[in-house]
C-alpha cells in the first residue's frame, strides 16, 4: 500500500504562486509514477483533470497543453515528497488538487492511478 498526504493549498490572489506538496509513504519502492490532478468546483463525479505527473525514479516530467509553463512538477525521492510550483495562477485554477500514484507507469487518466490522497483546496481570486 502506498500513502499520499497533500498540503500547501489555500486562497491566492491571481498572478501569485503556490507550492502544492505530497508526502508519499508505505511501499515507495514499488511506485511508477507520481501525479497531480484537479477537479475543480461544480465537478464533482467527473474525470478529474491531469495536470502533471513524474517518474519516481527517472524524474521524467509530463504535463498536458493547458498548464505547460505554469506548473511544474519535481520529486526529493530521500524525502519521499512529490512537489508542484503553480505560477501566474488564474482564477480558473481553482480547484481540489490530488496526489496520485501508480506502479504501472505514465497515463493522463486517473483511472490508472491507484492511489490518492484527500486533496488539497486551491482557491484563486481575481
Amino acid at each position: 500500500q502506498v500513502q499520499l498526504v497533500e498540503s500547501g493549498g489555500g486562497l491566492v490572489q491571481a498572478g501569485g504562486s503556490l507550492r502544492l506538496s505530497c508526502v508519499v509513504s508505505g511501499l515507495t519502492s514499488t511506485i511508477s509514477t507520481l501525479a497531480w490532478f484537479r477537479q475543480a468546483p461544480g465537478m464533482e463525479g467527473m474525470e478529474r483533470e491531469f495536470v502533471a505527473a513524474i517518474s519516481w525514479t527517472g524524474g521524467r516530467t509530463y504535463y498536458p497543453g493547458s498548464v505547460k509553463g505554469r506548473f511544474a512538477i519535481s520529486r526529493d525521492n530521500a524525502k519521499k515528497m512529490v512537489y508542484m510550483e503553480i505560477n501566474t495562477l488564474e482564477p480558473e485554477d481553482t480547484a481540489v488538487y490530488y496526489c496520485a500514484a501508480t506502479r504501472d507507469g505514465y497515463s493522463p487518466y486517473s483511472g490508472w492511478y491507484a492511489y490518492w490522497g484527500q486533496g488539497t483546496q486551491v482557491t484563486v481570486s481575481s
